[in-house]
């Protein structure tokens, strides 16, 4: 690694690249003959070059969904990109580390080189063909290393949540023919020699931070693993990278949200490779030598939204990738508090030009702005308030077309826009992005009111983690922009309040690995996806998700009721409610599980029992004294309960029938986190979770009279 901004290449690998395609051109003509399968670059020929959309085989290969009456992008392999990327932009930063106080940094060529490396390590230590590498631990430069060399050795890469249990690691390994695990530390390491008696593929664990313990005769460490490197030629490796199709899976995605045997998502070459080149025509990326795009990846790489954000669009613009420091951390792998936890200080120091977050991190955010706006001198507020009222107004305008901004703009600006993104640490921002669950309309509206518009984007693991998104161009309120060009999106009716969504393009996934029957299930033989979102698409062609169908709720009387609108207007109704979470199902009518806004341990990601300070200065305006959350539970805080009742009321109100009304409700004794599991790790309500940790409070809301 170096600390240089500009390095010269090592010539060995200069050789490589010359010695190889180093002309994007060639590369496109190269890979076409590959997909094809013959020596022609006809796009028509490589939609044919296999039968089926689907296959449930690690080794299968599927047809591209490339239309024939439209122009298309020759399909190209991950290799061939990545390659193309180190070729153009050799001596530009791509990614770096911070190891106690000093970044450690590469150059894009020499990034090429280390996952070659990497790649040759894998074949030496037994990496057979479609076989997995499972990669478990916090982002790093080694996580996407291991990642890309897998890919570039014939392998398939594999993420794994760090929080997973050793049982389902076994079961990860299992479907994937793991034969070598990556993992980032001791903790990871003993979950591995739990199972590894079970693994007849496991040849090779790698352990890349920490120092190893106890010695084992197929652990390495990192920089033990890339010395083995040098026993394989340079041929070797190319004959190989030569031999990939892009109509052939790199990449396991493993859907972790769901209950029981989680499914291994394939994802092809060209389902990276032709995402990635949607994402960054459609956003505002800056590429060199116009400018160079600085993120950080801290979200979960085992993700397919995350990994085309942080890993193949930032190789795709030469941008360069900023991991968190393990020293610093002492991480469980979960985001911590901005503020006073690691994301905000590196924010801070690293200046990203793009920052992506989920619901969980800009609630963060929006609570430690609101504590510094609150602990703020009375005129400070009162500027502060008129700046956001005037930012609100103007980008609402801006939405709707109307380009001209008030003279005072730039003042509210100087005064409160920049030194809110300067505290945050996202003042050379020019995108802000959110992925995973939809953010409330009252967190939009706050950051929108700050000049800081969070474009929201759309997508499943089976879509490679995207299908639609916003940007200053297509941006509306609480969508999700509109999709990628070249894709097509299908709306089937479900029910009275919704339908459901069906997309179609060159980023749907290959089929889930060793299940053919559900991938039958959710696809079709004309290549569509079925979502199990409800939605619809507006005149202008805008995409809106209104929840999940199967979060569906029926009632006892047969009605069914989708929860998720009216959980979005208890949350705008009543301020100091972070969540609402509805139950009834087989019941006769609805209750509603209420938590209040808690502040976050920094730390653990927990969440404390003190109210935050939004929470505590809305009380002191109804004359309530409550400052932490034992005080207003089971109604002693008769204010607040009355408060919260009338919010409740007023939610009732707009319902749409009888059995659409909450009758009950009940404020839980914890805020939901992460940590605690009530969230998900992209921050998703895990309504399974919730149900199980609170049935006795469900329970007794069933049990007393229902008449409100």
């Amino acid at each position: 690694m170096s600390d240089s901004k500009e390095q010269e290449a090592p010539g060995a690998f200069m050789s490589v690249l010359k010695s190889r395609a180093t002309l994007k051109t060639k590369i496109h003509s190269k890979v076409s003959k590959k997909a094809a399968g013959k020596d022609s670059q006809n796009p028509e020929e490589l939609v044919t070059a296999s039968t089926s959309y689907w296959t449930s085989e690690s080794d299968g290969e599927v047809q591209l969904r490339m239309s024939k009456k439209t122009n298309n992008e020759p399909p190209i392999t991950v290799p061939d990109m990545i390659m193309s990327a180190a070729t153009k932009y050799a001596h530009y930063l791509a990614i770096g580390s911070k190891y106690k106080k000093s970044w450690q940094l590469l150059t894009y060529v020499e990034y090429y080189e280390a996952c070659r490396r990497a790649a040759k390590a894998f074949l030496k230590v037994g990496l057979e063909r479609f076989h997995g590498v499972g990669i478990m631990g916090i982002n790093s430069v080694e996580w996407v290393i291991a990642s890309i060399g897998a890919i570039m050795a014939g392998g398939i890469s594999v993420g794994i949540l760090s929080t997973n249990t050793p049982k389902t690691c076994q079961i990860i390994a299992e479907t994937s023919k793991m034969d070598i695990f990556v993992v980032d530390n001791e903790k990871q390491l003993q979950k591995v020699n739990q199972i590894q008696g079970y693994l007849k593929h496991l040849k090779a664990i790698i352990q890349y931070k920490e120092d190893i313990q106890e010695v084992q005769p197929n652990l390495y460490s990192w920089k033990g693993f890339l010395d083995l490197a040098d026993g394989i030629p340079d041929e070797t490796l190319d004959k190989i990278i030569d031999s990939q199709k892009p109509n052939q899976c790199c990449t396991l995605v493993y859907n972790q949200n769901t209950t029981g045997i989680p499914k291994a998502v394939m994802l092809s070459h060209d389902n990276i490779t032709w995402t990635t080149a949607a994402t960054v025509q459609n956003l505002r990326y800056k590429c060199p030598p116009d400018g160079q795009e600085v993120l950080v990846s801290y979200l979960p790489l085992c993700f397919a939204a995350i990994q085309i954000l942080d890993m193949w669009v930032a190789i795709s613009v030469a941008g360069t990738v900023y991991f968190p420091s393990i020293e610093a951390l002492k991480w469980s792998g979960l985001p911590r508090a901005p503020g006073t936890g690691f994301l905000m200080e590196m924010l801070r120091e690293v200046q990203p030009t793009t920052f992506c977050g989920i619901q969980w991190v800009w609630d963060r955010m929006l609570d430690s702005l609101k504590t510094k706006h609150l602990d703020s001198s009375a005129f400070r507020r009162r500027i502060d308030r008129w700046a956001m009222h005037m930012g609100l107004s103007t980008n609402k305008r801006r939405i709707l077309g109307q380009i001209h901004q008030p003279l005072c703009f730039g003042l509210a600006k100087r005064l409160t826009f920049e030194p809110a993104r300067k505290f945050l640490g996202l003042n050379h921002c020019h995108q802000f992005l959110s992925v995973g669950q939809g953010l409330p309309r009252a967190t939009m509206d706050f950051f929108l009111s700050l000049d800081i518009p969070i474009m929201e984007l759309y997508g499943l693991s089976e879509c490679t983690g995207l299908h639609s998104l916003s940007n200053p161009q297509t941006f509306r309120l609480q969508s999700c922009g509109k999709p990628f060009p070249s894709t097509h999106t299908k709306l089937e009716k479900q029910n009275q309040d919704g339908v459901g969504i069906c997309v179609l393009g060159r980023h749907i996934f290959m089929g889930y690995l060793n299940d053919k029957e559900n991938t039958e299930k959710e696809t079709d033989s004309y290549g569509w996806l079925h979502t199990h979102d409800l939605g619809f698409l507006d005149f202008d062609r805008f995409l809106y998700i209104l929840g999940d169908i199967d979060d569906m709720i029926t009632l006892s009387s047969g009605e069914v009721v989708n929860p998720s609108p009216i959980e979005e207007r208890v949350r705008t109704r009543i301020p100091i409610v972070r969540y609402a979470m509805l139950v009834g199902q087989d019941a006769p009518f609805l209750c509603a599980l209420l938590t209040l806004k808690c502040q976050i341990n920094p730390e653990t990601g927990e969440a404390r029992s003190t109210l935050t300070s939004e929470v505590v200065a809305c009380c002191r305006k109804l004359k309530s004294q409550s400052t932490w959350l034992a005080d207003v539970l089971y109604d002693r805080d008769p204010l607040v309960t009355e408060f919260i009742s009338q919010g409740i009321q007023d939610v009732n109100e707009e319902a749409p029938s009888e059995g659409a009304k909450i009758l009950k409700w009940v404020i839980i004794d914890n805020d939901f986190s992460v940590a605690g599991g009530e969230l998900g790790p992209m921050s998703e309500l895990s309504r399974a979770t919730v149900a199980k940790i609170y049935q006795e409070d469900i329970q007794k809301l069933y049990e007393a009279d229902p008449t409100p």
